[in-house]
Formats: C-alpha cells, sequence, structure tokens
C-alpha cells in the first residue's frame, strides 16, 4: 500500500528515482548505495517485498566489497522481516564462519605490526602538510599519463589550475570536457575510465528530474568552480552529480555548507552544465 502521506508528485518523483537507480544498479551490483536508496523508495511506496529483495542485494554487495560485517548487519535485518528465509540464513551462516576465520588472521598479525604502526604514527605526526586542496589533479594524471592513456604535455595543457582567491563568473568546464574539445581523448573514453577506475554509478543526468531549490541550497560558486550538481535527496543523503569524483575539495565544500551524507555520481559534462545553467539562472 502506497503512503497516504505521499503526494501524487511525490510518487512520480519515487518512480522516477526507482527507474534510474535500478538501470545504474544492473551495471553496478557492488554499488551498495544506489541500492540504499533503491531500498528507501520501495520503502517510501510501501513495497515491502521489493524492500526485502534490495536488502538482499545491499548484503551481496557490501560481501563484493569485502565488508562482511555490514553484510551480516544487512541479512539480519532481512531476518526481522522473514525469520525462515533460507538464503537468508544460509548465508548468514557462510558469512559468520568466513568472519570468524578473518578476525583469528587479524589478530594474530596485530602483535607483530603493532610496534611498526607506532613508529610510523610518530613519523608522520612531526610532518608538515604543504598540499592546499585536493581537486584531483594528482589521481587524474595517474589515471590518464601514468596508464599512458594520454601524453604528459597534453595533461597540462587541457588541466585548469584554479585560482582560489577569485570567485568564478561562469561554470567552469570539467578536464575531461577540455580533453575532448582539444580532441585529445573523446569524452565517452573519459568517463568510462574514470567509471572503471572509481567504480562510481554513471547517472544520465538529462533523464533525471532536478530538484532545483535543494541545488540552490548549495553555494554557487562551489557549483560553478567544481563543476557539481547536487541533484536530489533520499532520506539523509543528498546526491551529487560530478565529472571528477576524485575531487576532495568540491566535497569538502558542500559538507561544510550542509552537514550531510553525499552520495556521489559520475555525469556527463554537457549534461552538469545544462542542469547548472537550469539551476543558477
Amino acid at each position: 500500500m502506497v503512503s497516504s502521506a505521499l503526494t501524487a508528485s511525490e510518487e512520480a518523483q519515487l518512480a522516477q528515482t526507482i527507474e534510474m537507480f535500478e538501470v545504474i544498479t544492473q551495471s553496478q551490483p557492488q554499488d551498495y548505495q544506489s541500492l540504499e536508496i533503491l531500498k528507501e523508495a520501495y520503502h517510501k511506496l510501501g513495497r515491502p517485498d521489493d524492500v526485502v529483495s534490495a536488502s538482499k542485494r545491499i548484503a551481496k554487495a557490501y560481501v563484493m566489497m569485502g565488508q562482511l560485517s555490514s553484510a551480516i548487519l544487512e541479512y539480519e535485518s532481512v531476518l526481522q522481516r522473514c525469520p525462515d528465509d533460507a538464503e537468508v540464513l544460509t548465508a548468514l551462516g557462510e558469512l559468520e564462519s568466513k568472519t570468524h576465520n578473518l578476525n583469528a588472521a587479524q589478530d594474530a598479525d596485530a602483535a607483530k605490526g603493532q610496534t611498526a604502526h607506532l613508529r610510523r604514527r610518530s613519523s608522520f605526526e612531526t610532518r608538515p602538510s604543504t598540499l592546499e586542496f585536493d581537486d584531483g589533479h594528482q589521481m587524474m594524471r595517474k589515471i590518464f599519463v601514468d596508464s599512458k592513456v594520454i601524453a604528459p604535455s597534453d595533461f597540462d595543457l587541457c588541466w585548469l589550475k584554479q585560482d582560489m582567491s577569485i570567485p568564478p563568473d561562469k561554470i567552469v568546464e570539467p578536464f575531461v570536457q577540455t580533453l575532448s574539445d582539444k580532441s585529445v581523448l573523446p569524452l565517452e573514453k573519459s568517463l568510462k575510465i574514470i567509471s572503471d577506475k572509481h567504480r562510481i554509478g554513471y547517472l544520465p543526468l538529462d533523464r533525471y528530474d532536478v530538484d532545483i531549490e535543494l541545488a540552490r541550497s548549495f553555494p554557487l560558486e562551489t557549483c560553478w568552480r567544481w563543476c557539481v550538481l547536487p541533484f536530489d535527496r533520499m532520506s539523509k543523503s543528498v546526491l551529487v552529480a560530478t565529472a571528477n569524483p576524485f575531487n576532495k575539495q568540491a566535497a569538502h565544500e558542500l559538507e561544510v555548507a550542509s552537514k550531510q551524507r553525499f552520495i556521489w555520481y559520475l555525469a556527463s559534462p554537457p549534461d552538469l552544465v545544462k542542469g547548472l545553467r537550469k539551476v543558477f539562472r
């Protein structure tokens, strides 16, 4: 039964969310964050069978990512609804056995590494930090130049160094768009390289109904400078589209603006620019 608290518009938005994120999770089965969004949408629409199915998929995603404790907790949440679910009971038994073996091995290694850890910690704490901000430059250079996808000179030509003392007067197009504009690397290939490296879900932003009021609640300067677009909210999480998921400075600025959890998705730069122009007219 659909919750009576939902308006027709909210139901339509949730249906769109489900359609979009089912596509994402089919191609990215380990994307437990997107599966959490699906689970929440199913819950709001009063679809308990789909909630259970989503929980099982989340647990399997956690297993794929090596997060066994989280997988166990997710399976246990299913048992609260379906205490006799044979699939879940079997999976839990296997996970608990695997976790026991891993804990035993980790305990054996812990004593050996304790002294070395203390030495490293002492050395690290006296080391000064020289990095002013991390806009993803180092990681982007690693996956595009060190992997010999493009030449170092092409990277330097296309990477824009930001002057943080001056606010942007327009939307700054992402690095991968500049690569395409200068005929260095096709946009589709750049996005695939980033997606494969980061294992981030790709979102066809042009098909999504962006929450304009939500987007406008974040600083224009951050959204324009880093070409990022907060496009929707699900429960306590804000969904953000970007063409550079390695940009820690953009993430930091959004977190300062709103103390919420952020879930990032890869999007095409033309879609990002179009969305930002619509939001910040």
